[in-house]
């Protein structure tokens, strides 16, 4: 018997593993793939899962396969510089092949003693009240304290239990890729320059190494459930800019449309949803994998606390109460950026405005701040600002302060020497440090790294404590 079964070993399942493991938590990973995708798509780590990666010790293996870049010009693609002083010690962005951070946080688990199995997936399931009785599709039966559907926008898991997923349907369909091109860099940044102005959903950027991001309406091309050809790209590209550019050798080539859909619950008993499965959206601003991992994050230390048999009574209920309104949030600015693509006089009036408005400090700083979920506040109730926000990478006197959270346990930072942790120090870590870089006298993190409670006195510690991580160790 396993303690959880994971359905889906991407990004968000693989992840999920992970913090699992690190509370020596019973993990099977279902993944219906035998092989790693055989597409090369390189998709981008915002500021904050670089942050959440740092705090599991992962970011230096990640930067060895991935290309920084500044963290600008995310929203609605309009070229903008990121604000100075963003509030992160990594405040940039990591473009990363998608079948290499795959494979990252897949190994990350394994290494923490999660089992992962390949060509298995999830076919039928039924619960009760001591756990879930799951169905592979080759007809084996397997019981688990938990399951948690992480396989993806047509998640199995999802339709089984029945949980609606409401929202719009595709109206517009793109077609993205990376392929090479037979014509100079300046004659493609040229017609880039000229078409762009009317076309927002048309792109092609280099990549390096004679290699294109190519971006064009996918209208009248080809069948909506085939994959998409170069030809189409090819046809495409004529139509709008009277020339196909040479392009050849693609890397990978997709179709996506602009659909929007967030699950009505996360949970019901014992199964329950993170990434895809719980909410899809287009890939405008390049927050979908970061939303899912972010998921993750927030739902591996919960669910393990249950299974631990430490949980207090509402905190896995938090997940849905802290995650479903930042979905939210990602599909309405999605919905908003894929308006600004559009080609139609009112959009691009809308476009023009908001591109001004970016030239004042405090816009820019939004948007960007949205984007990369570093903006993100959990309404933990009445406090000061910082309460339920992420607290920063900061300088402490061990060195940084997400050196310390590598084992997913909370952290009390206490400025004062006078305060401690007590009978939770088996789930939360203590460190004295009055010169660290804070303004708080102390705060407690959770293990996601938001601040859980600030303040000088132990007993409403104490409260804090019993609210987060449960009754104190005998």
């Amino acid at each position: 018997m396993f303690d959880v079964i994971i359905a889906g070993c991407g990004p968000t399942g693989a992840m999920l593993a992970a913090e699992l493991r690190l509370h020596d938590v019973r993990v099977l990973v279902l993944e219906k793939e035998t092989e790693p995708k055989s597409f090369v798509r390189v998709v981008g780590l915002h500021i904050r899962s670089l942050e959440l990666m740092a705090m599991r010790g992962l970011l230096d293996r990640i930067l060895r396969h991935g290309r920084q870049r500044p963290a600008g010009g995310f929203f609605a693609a309009i070229s903008k510089p990121a604000p100075q002083g963003l509030d992160s010690a990594h405040a940039y962005l990591v473009g990363i092949p998608q079948p290499v951070i795959e494979r990252l946080l897949e190994e990350h688990a394994i290494e923490l003693g999660a089992q992962v199995r390949h060509g298995c997936a999830v076919a039928g399931f039924e619960q009760d009240e001591e756990g879930v009785t799951v169905e592979l599709d080759g007809g084996e039966r397997l019981r688990s304290r938990y399951l948690v559907g992480c396989d993806g926008g047509r998640s199995t898991v999802r339709k089984l239990l029945g949980v609606g997923f409401p929202g719009q349907p595709s109206r517009t369909e793109t077609l993205m890729g990376e392929m090479e091109v037979g014509v100079p860099q300046e004659e493609i940044a040229a017609k880039v320059r000229e078409i762009s102005q009317a076309h927002q959903r048309f792109w092609l950027r280099p990549f390096g190494e004679g290699v294109y991001s190519v971006l064009v309406p996918a209208a009248g091309v080809g069948d909506r459930a085939e994959p998409p050809t170069l030809e189409d790209f090819r046809q495409q590209l004529r139509t709008i800019a009277g020339t196909d550019f040479g392009v050849h050798s693609p890397r990978w080539m997709s179709r996506f449309g602009d659909a929007t859909r967030l699950a009505e619950r996360y949970r019901i008993g014992r199964v329950l949803l993170a990434g895809d499965a719980a909410h899809i959206h287009p890939p405008i601003g390049g927050q979908g994998l970061n939303l899912g991992v972010q998921d993750a994050f927030n739902l591996g230390w919960k669910l393990a606390a249950q299974i631990r048999g430490w949980a207090p009574e509402t905190l896995l209920d938090t997940y849905q109460t802290e995650r479903h309104p930042v979905a939210e949030d990602v599909l309405d600015n999605t919905r908003a950026q894929t308006e600004l693509l559009s080609a139609e006089p009112g959009p691009q009036a809308v476009r023009r405005l908001l591109t001004e408005l970016m030239d004042f400090d405090e816009v820019n700083r939004h948007l960007i701040e949205k984007i990369t979920a570093i903006g993100i506040r959990y309404d933990f109730g009445a406090g000061p600002d910082l309460l339920g926000h992420r607290l920063r990478d900061i300088e402490v006197k061990q060195g940084r302060l997400y050196d310390l959270l590598h084992r997913g346990r909370g952290l009390l930072l206490d400025r004062t020497e006078r305060l401690s942790a007590g009978r939770w120090s088996d789930r939360v870590d203590y460190l004295a440090d009055p010169r660290a870089d804070l303004d708080d006298a102390c705060v407690l993190l959770r293990p996601d790294g938001h601040v859980a409670w600030i303040g000088d006195d132990q007993r409403d510690l104490d409260d804090h404590l019993s609210r987060w991580f449960g009754k104190p160790a005998d």
